[in-house]
């Protein structure tokens, strides 16, 4: 049975008896492994592709993916991205300053820019090197996550208390080209869409009911009807918004290490595939033994119930490689 199969009779509800399905986020991790750096693995598809599918013969990992920075539609929008060696990308512009930019703020063609069209062409690249047999994550921003890169965090929530007309206009043209970019993403060979609104899990129910979760929804129903899955994933607690976010039709929902696993299970349903949620600092800092130990307990406790063994957020660079090993040795 291929990856793919095993992660399609996951969503169906039917379990395997042999193994937990194995996804972390990987990122400086992988490029470092692979021996290049951030820079490498950020701006070259290439470079992205080769270090996925190192990952993917030397830890067995189940799904590969194309998530590198949260710059990537932003840079479409307009702003200038410095490239740091082992560190994320930088972006060194706010294209949004005022109501009028927000007005004037054209969606881009996400075939003509530079970044969305190199991870586009990574979907392709890994679509032909995993023959349609492992299952391929692609990646956009949530919209409110993308406000925020285009804005700035303090600029953007100061929008949304003093001038809620113009925060709504820029979330629905960052809503538009989530949706332009997942589609070109599916269209070149992804079968989940992840979806990174990481900025939600400082905001309240009432803020997040009221200006984010219809255009989560948006985006979410947008992508079924292209034939693909979602993954949403917001780093921190967001214990406080999970009743907000159980009708939304999420598939995969990226649970972080502050989050009860029993507790997700009940207020999200028995449809869900809960992704997580090892803490990233356990993994790096604890021992192989002990990593092992702590995966293979979730695991035990998820059997028959749709889950994904991961760290709540991506695997820091400097873990120890065995550490990785054993993450995957405990969900068989």
């Amino acid at each position: 049975m291929t990856k793919k199969e095993v992660f399609q009779n996951l969503c169906n509800g039917i379990f395997s008896n042999e193994r937990t399905i194995f996804r972390p986020i990987l990122m400086h991790f992988i490029a470092r492994y692979a021996g290049g750096n951030y820079a490498g693995f950020a701006s070259d598809h290439r470079f992205l592709v080769e270090a996925n599918l190192r990952a993917l013969d030397d830890f067995d990992i189940d799904m590969v993916g194309l998530i590198s920075d949260p710059y990537r539609e932003t840079s479409a929008f307009g702003a200038r991205i410095e490239y740091i060696p082992e560190g994320v990308p930088r972006c060194l512009d706010l294209v949004i300053k005022n109501d009028l930019d927000v007005r004037n703020l054209i969606n881009p063609d996400v075939y003509k820019c530079e970044r969305t069209l190199d991870r586009i062409r990574g979907a392709e690249l890994l679509s032909k090197r995993t023959n349609g047999n492992v299952p391929i994550i692609g990646w956009i921003e949530g919209p409110m996550a993308e406000a925020c890169d285009l804005a700035g965090i303090e600029q953007f929530m100061m929008m949304l208390m003093m001038d809620s007309d113009t925060a709504n206009l820029l979330l629905d043209k960052c809503v538009v080209t989530a949706m332009e970019f997942a589609k070109a993403q599916i269209n070149a060979g992804c079968d989940i869409i992840g979806m990174g609104d990481a900025i939600c899990s400082q905001i309240d129910p009432f803020t997040y009911e009221t200006f984010v979760k219809e255009r989560h929804r948006e985006i979410i129903t947008f992508i079924h009807l292209q034939g693909a899955k979602v993954k949403l994933h917001i780093c921190g607690d967001i214990t406080h918004l999970l009743p907000s976010m159980n009708d939304l039709g999420i598939d995969i929902l990226d649970i972080d290490w502050q989050i009860d696993p029993q507790h997700a299970f009940e207020v999200m349903g028995t449809d869900v595939i809960r992704c997580g949620n090892i803490d990233p600092r356990f993994v790096m800092d604890k021992s192989a033994a002990e990593v092992y130990s702590a995966c293979k307990i979730l695991c035990d406790n998820e059997k028959g119930r749709k889950f994904i063994l991961s760290a709540g957020c991506e695997i820091i660079v400097t873990t120890p490689h065995e550490n990785l090993m054993a993450m995957r040795k405990a969900s068989y």
